[in-house]
């Protein structure tokens, strides 16, 4: 009686449904764990946002909405509304959020030395790969201006010109940044995970926090590292409510203003600056310098520029790979 239940019809439907709940259920943990990882990496390297590739992969709405759900338990926690921060906690989406998160921490956690190193040893071929992914950001973040008018168009060129001559003044990375410095930093940088184009490390490279933040985390400096996760959750509370009513009130201008930044951007990361490329100085830093120059005899040509066109090449690849159904409501949105 029991082996004819156990090969009843109705058992097997049942088993079969819930074969496949659990593997619908794994495989959504696999993937957002994998797009996780993607984010992390793309928010190690000033060039692609992690806000960028949250878009390309189609989660940009499901990572606003979070983030901005985030930022809503943190004025109960202020009040002292312990109940009520924790009922808010309770409704996040932490089956998302979790391996988000998770594959966010193991990208940096891995990456961050090899880049490092990268960093000193190749400044000029790094740069020429930063410098691809940026064009490939401006031309993805392009595609999401639902119309090109004068006001859009002079909003992206006003901001290249402002940045460009401001980020003239850039005079490297800082050495020893005092503590404001990183709370400033991390409320900055996460900026970048609400808004698509822009990456936090590019951010972090023109305020010349970079680096340090980089050998912080290789070196395992975890009191610098809270206070910097300290202003992330500043930022996550002071700038998600007001990016995300940007982005919805005045969607063009904002991703105009944007495109703007990152084209002014790119004479941080040309890869011949005048004068010396990179300083070490018994510890890491970033590329120093803004001037404009051509190489010099003896410096690399042909590898940053053919990184450059790597680079360039494979984000916008990734993004043509993204399926329709994917991207396209998240550019309305």
């Amino acid at each position: 009686m029991f082996h004819s239940l156990h090969r009843s019809p109705l058992v097997c439907r049942a088993r079969s449904t819930l074969s496949r709940v659990t593997y619908l259920r794994l495989r959504s943990l696999a993937t957002t764990t994998i797009r996780g990882f993607l984010m992390g990496a793309a928010d190690i390297v000033p060039g692609v946002s992690g806000g960028t590739i949250a878009l390309i992969t189609g989660i940009y709405d499901e990572l606003i909405a979070s983030i901005t759900a985030a930022a809503h338990t943190l004025p109960r926690l202020a009040r002292g509304d312990f109940s009520g921060f924790i009922t808010s906690v309770k409704k996040l989406n932490w089956s998302f959020l979790l391996p988000l998160l998770g594959g966010m921490l193991v990208a940096i956690a891995v990456l961050s030395s090899l880049i490092e190193n990268l960093l000193i040893d190749h400044p000029e071929a790094m740069a020429g790969l930063f410098l691809g992914l940026i064009l490939a950001s401006i031309v993805l973040a392009s595609d999401l201006v639902s119309g090109w008018s004068m006001s859009t168009i002079a909003a992206a060129l006003g901001v290249a010109v402002i940045a460009f001559w401001l980020l003239g003044f850039q005079k490297g990375p800082l050495t020893d940044p005092p503590l404001w410095a990183w709370i400033i930093a991390g409320a900055i940088a996460i900026c970048a995970m609400v808004l698509p184009g822009i990456s936090g490390s590019f951010l972090l490279l023109v305020m010349g926090m970079y680096a340090p933040v980089l050998a912080a985390v290789h070196d395992r400096e975890f009191g610098k590292l809270l206070v910097f996760v300290v202003g992330i959750v500043v930022g996550l509370a002071v700038f998600s409510n007001l990016l995300n009513n940007l982005l919805k009130q005045f969607r063009d201008l904002t991703l105009a203003a944007l495109i703007g930044l990152m084209i002014g951007s790119i004479r941080v990361l040309w890869p011949w600056p005048q004068g010396v490329g990179l300083i070490t100085d018994d510890e890491t830093q970033a590329f120093r310098g803004t001037g404009l120059s051509w190489p010099a005899d003896g410096e690399p040509v042909g590898l940053p520029i053919v990184l450059a066109v790597v680079a360039f090449v494979a984000v916008l690849g990734i993004a043509h790979l993204a399926t329709p159904s994917e991207t396209a409501p998240h550019k309305q949105s």
